[in-house]
């Protein structure tokens, strides 16, 4: 940031234009000749009348102009912001277990979840946010950070569990997701849980769970992602390769809603990619973060850029005109 601290000393420079057309003339009616000085290499290189005149009078005007702008104290700023917010921490608890791997979105649900998930992050500024996964247990993937480049490459890192850890363990990830923030000092503390299925892991109930997330005043938004019925998913055969088979995968959904309606949150219900990114818009707008700057200037005079190549100048026209040309005054 750059400013004059005193601008009005720019309308000086127009009084410069008719000054220097009149002393010009002046110099020019008045010398008809003009003596050189005795060091013969700069007689020989010296210009002709009348840039002997010319030279030294541009040189000692472009010096009145850099004092001028010094008089104007041109400053440079360096700028300040503080940032105060109420503060809002958030935990993305994200279902991982094999049913994510379903095509009922594209390429499959859990890389939909991944993508909006993501989209989420990027649309916060200070709010800290952390990661969970769960499947037959729940593990904490990212802790509460405000980098949320980190975070997004951990999200888009998360793949579907393994089969021998396969199952879905909404109480223990809600659970998980509680330690995260129950010594949290933020205003607002919130859950974020999407799961494509029912309770069938873990040995804590989701609804003792949401009881103690109330609790620590946490509220836990739940997504139920998914098409109820029967939907594809790819399974690999030994014989015949990687090939799409219909499974049925239920959904509780009186079970999200329970835990939502626990919590003073919300459920709610995606069955296609554009619902899904529609839930999760809401969700930021609803989670807003109100963010009061405050900005502070400091300014730093500059004004000697100018003061210290005026002088150069000056001193350079006086040495040319009486010392080198011996220009008579």
């Amino acid at each position: 940031m750059f400013r004059f601290q005193n601008p009005e000393f720019f309308f000086t420079l127009f009084l410069l234009i008719p000054c220097f057309i009149v002393e010009f003339r002046y110099l020019f009616s008045r010398h008809a000749t003009l003596k050189l000085g005795t060091v013969s290499p700069l007689r020989e290189s010296a210009p002709k009348y009348p840039l002997k005149i010319l030279i030294p009078l541009v040189l000692k005007y472009l010096a009145f102009i850099f004092i001028i702008i010094a008089l104007t104290r041109p400053q440079k700023g360096n700028v300040t912001r503080e940032f105060t917010q109420p503060g809002i921490d958030i935990v993305i608890a994200l279902d991982i277990s094999g049913s994510m791997r379903a095509v009922d979105f594209q390429p499959n649900r859990l890389e939909a979840a991944k993508k909006v998930a993501i989209d989420f992050v990027k649309g916060r500024q200070t709010d800290r946010i952390g990661l969970v996964v769960f499947a037959a247990e729940a593990f904490l993937q990212c802790p509460l950070t405000v980098d949320y480049d980190v975070l997004n490459g951990m999200i888009q890192d998360v793949q579907i569990i393994p089969e021998n850890l396969d199952g879905t363990a909404i109480g223990l990830a809600i659970a998980n997701s509680v330690n995260r923030l129950r010594d949290s000092d933020a205003k607002s503390k919130v859950i974020i849980l999407l799961s494509d299925g029912d309770n069938n892991a873990g040995e804590i109930d989701p609804l003792t769970a949401a009881d103690f997330a109330r609790e620590f005043n946490i509220k836990i938004y739940t997504i139920a992602m998914g098409m109820q019925g029967q939907v594809r998913m790819p399974v690999d055969d030994p014989l015949f390769g990687r090939r799409m088979i219909p499974v049925q995968i239920e959904i509780n959904e009186d079970l999200l809603k329970g835990i939502a309606e626990k919590t003073g949150g919300k459920f709610f219900r995606a069955d296609s990619e554009e619902k899904l990114t529609q839930i999760w818009q809401e969700i930021s707008r609803m989670e807003k973060t109100d963010i009061n700057i405050s900005q502070f200037t400091d300014w730093e005079e500059r004004f000697n850029w100018f003061l210290i190549p005026a002088i150069i100048l000056l001193v350079l026209q006086w040495l040319l005109r009486y010392v080198v040309w011996r220009v008579k005054p």
